[in-house]
């Protein structure tokens, strides 16, 4: 039995980044530019991941970015990849997505996750008792949930913007612990395998196996995010993969820098490339031409059966960007998983 590629949906994971020469305000643009684009391309959800001080991510301001990209959309479901839930209280949480469920109805997704986003230091500094708060993961999921629930009408603390509002809410994670707590309370599932490869087996196993069905979710959901550089040939790919090897280097050394403009790949960057700390954090990077990422992308299907894709993709031009999405997309309407 064969499975269709096209029957698996697609996503994007959008991280505002900002190019060597350009401002945030142009990283804005291009997000709601691509977010259009996207939707004509049949891509389902739109999602902002929350970075801080990084002067290479502006999807800081996560939420502010949602509300930008659904008044500019029509039909795209947009939502966070994610809120990182210990920098925020979990009433403000409520209020600011039961608003944007109102104004967007049966189109906002609201994806947690408990890392920072960012460094300690800046974490500290968005919000002192965050270790305090990262403990208290499980519970504060459970307090949103509630806040959204009709049920909360008669509570002392309401968010009355989010009572009854409709918002599905996704656990995320790269490691195994959101898994468990997906799975006990019985919600959807992003693991972020497109920068942290290592536990991706380990927690769709978790997940699956112990998954409870629950009023949100009657069986298992699960979406992994790839990264994908696609172009017409594999020699012009792996030129745009360069900006990707050097973001990451800045990142492996503590020295993030703006987006750089692809060059011709050097003997040096290719040996950087096959550097062990580079192959383990991109070992889902599908670069190449079309057939090249079909295939991979084929083979990743094949292996996780997860079910649905969410790709990222870090590239310096913007309509070069866009073509890699669109040709991705063709990907998935073309191509079939045998």
């Amino acid at each position: 039995m064969s499975t269709n590629l096209k029957n698996i949906p697609y996503s994007v994971l959008e991280l505002a980044t900002v190019a060597a020469g350009a401002t945030p305000a142009d990283a804005f643009e291009n997000s709601l530019d691509l977010a259009r684009r996207a939707e004509e391309f049949g891509y389902t959800r739109f999602w902002l991941a929350e970075h801080h001080n990084m002067i290479s991510i502006a999807s800081s301001a996560t939420s502010v970015l949602i509300a930008h990209v659904a008044g500019g959309t029509s039909k795209i479901r947009v939502g966070s990849g994610g809120i990182m839930l210990p920098n925020h209280s979990p009433l403000i949480v409520a209020e600011q997505f039961g608003t944007l469920g109102s104004l967007f109805p049966n189109r906002i997704d609201l994806g947690l996750g408990r890392a920072p986003g960012t460094d300690q230091v800046t974490a500290h500094a968005i919000r002192s008792d965050r270790m305090q708060a990262v403990y208290q993961f499980p519970e504060e999921v459970s307090q949103i949930q509630q806040y959204f629930s009709t049920e909360n009408s008669s509570a002392k603390v309401r968010a009355t913007v989010a009572e009854g509002v409709e918002v599905p809410i996704y656990i995320l994670g790269s490691s195994t612990d959101s898994a468990w707590l997906a799975a006990k309370k019985g919600l959807p599932y992003a693991f972020a395998s497109h920068f942290a490869p290592t536990h991706l087996f380990e927690a769709l196993n978790i997940y699956y196996n112990n998954f409870q069905p629950s009023e949100y979710l009657q069986e298992p959901y699960t979406i992994a995010c790839i990264n994908v550089i696609a172009a017409d040939t594999d020699t012009e790919a792996e030129k745009l993969a360069t900006s990707l090897i050097k973001m990451m280097l800045g990142v492996l050394t503590n020295k993030p820098d703006y987006i750089q403009p692809p060059f011709d790949p050097t003997p040096e960057i290719r040996e950087l490339a096959q550097n062990p700390a580079f192959q383990r954090m991109l070992k889902y990077a599908f670069i190449g031409s079309k057939e090249t990422v079909k295939k991979k992308t084929q083979e990743f299907l094949m292996e996780t059966s997860v079910n649905e894709l969410m790709v990222v993709s870090h590239i310096y031009d913007h309509q070069d960007r866009v073509k890699s999405y669109r040709l991705f997309a063709d990907i998935m309407k073309e191509s079939q998983v045998v």
